[in-house]
């Protein structure tokens, strides 16, 4: 039996290693277009790889998913966060889990899981075509010829884990084969926030923040990062995947208002307020920050709400209070087009994951074809959740590709 994995990334490499341990007789096949492999593993993560999340109850796994919850559920039940740590650890590789249920090598270098994958292709004699572009496929009853620039192969199965495609050209070969494709359009990326002030406080961070898109019913919620163009974090990034096909068709021109304190309500912060006022009237607000946010961003919010810094606090008075209780609770930024992290991109989109059987992974429309990865119309926030879809979808269609119809 001969397989071909079109595409050497993580779900590639994954599906190919699973297939090879499945059925050790099948020739299995790796194609690349380019002359580098797992390039998204190396760069994930900052040069790190956040290789899963902490998250071990399947359903709770799927709901980090805006696209493929569903589908995910049942996944899990065959590989999930536990098996991939399970699996990295008898080949060697040790993990470390950080408080934000983010999962990384224990060597802190994307290098040792590239390493890990590597050595396991050689040791299984797993053969990789670097610089061989697909540039057709087609079924000749039982088998499939891929044709590259250079050669033409046939093989009995074809599993396709080719990643997110920015536009929808990249999808276009799979459509000529019968697939119906779901438009990509970004998912993870930052907001771009031109000639906002709050720019030059680039490397602010603050832990706890709650963000919200005006006019839907759209949260993110944890650290959230001010940048040169704009913000960025956990928070806005899960905006951007929730919200990806919405933010969309408004052209990512919208408006977001942040809670700088996270769940905290009105109520309990003029209590607060109240306190400072009862126990601190005497000091000036400008020295007297009660928040967890540094002190250039208080100073920023209490300018920006229109109080002055050498203000007494029993001399705020009710209407200055309650600008400063609508700064901190909802505070309006226009936001005016994206950043996307050009090589770790992530897209919403592609195959159609109703013409996909999940317990096999192989394609319903087409016998023998098989997928794993971006591919499908499958994303996750960020913390990992992308790389683990890749490993499920992976393992499963590698451990079916031979013994399904």
């Amino acid at each position: 039996m001969k397989i071909a994995v079109i595409g050497a990334g993580a779900a590639g490499y994954f599906a190919a290693l699973s297939a090879k341990n499945s059925f050790p007789e099948c020739d299995v096949q790796v194609f690349e277009k380019t002359g580098k492999v797992l390039s998204k593993v190396k760069i994930s993560g900052g040069g790190r790889c956040n290789v899963t999340h902490a998250s071990y109850e399947n359903k709770t796994l799927a709901k980090h998913y805006p696209r493929g919850e569903n589908y995910l559920k049942k996944a899990f039940e065959v590989f999930n966060a536990k098996s991939t740590i399970e699996w990295f650890s008898k080949r060697g590789v040790e993990m470390k889990t950080y408080p934000d249920g983010c999962i990384f090598p224990l060597s802190n270098d994307s290098q040792t899981i590239i390493d890990c994958f590597e050595n396991e292709a050689r040791k299984f004699g797993i053969h990789i075509h670097l610089n061989a572009a697909i540039i057709g496929i087609s079924k000749k009853e039982n088998s499939f010829e891929i044709v590259t620039r250079e050669d033409s192969f046939l093989f009995d199965k074809v599993i396709v884990t080719t990643g997110g495609q920015p536009k929808r050209a990249g999808l276009e070969w799979l459509e000529k084969i019968g697939h119906s494709i779901v438009d990509p359009v970004p998912s993870l990326f930052t907001f771009n926030m031109p000639e906002n002030p709050i720019r030059e406080l680039m490397g602010n961070v603050v832990e706890k923040t709650s963000v919200k898109i005006e006019g839907a019913k759209l949260i993110g919620k944890g650290p959230l990062l001010i940048t040169h163009w704009g913000m960025s974090g956990p928070a806005i990034l899960q905006l951007s995947a929730w919200g990806a096909r919405i933010l969309a068709t408004k052209e990512y021109r919208f408006a977001i208002l942040v809670n700088w304190l996270d769940d905290k309500k009105e109520d309990e912060l003029r209590k607060e307020l109240d306190n400072i006022i009862l126990n601190h009237g005497l000091k000036m607000v400008g020295n007297l920050n009660p928040f967890p946010i540094t002190n250039r961003l208080w100073h920023f919010l209490l300018q920006k709400s229109d109080i002055l810094t050498e203000i007494r606090w029993k001399d705020l008075g009710k209407r200055n209070l309650n600008k400063l209780l609508n700064t901190f609770l909802n505070d309006r930024y226009e936001v005016s087009g994206k950043t996307t992290f050009k090589e770790e991109f992530v897209t919403a989109g592609g195959i159609l994951l109703s013409e996909v059987e999940f317990k096999t992974m192989e394609s319903k429309i087409v016998p023998g074809l098989f997928f794993a990865g971006e591919i499908l119309d499958i994303d996750g926030i960020t913390g990992g959740f992308n790389f683990q879809s890749a490993w499920t979808t992976g393992f499963i269609a590698g451990k079916n590709v031979c013994s399904a119809t």
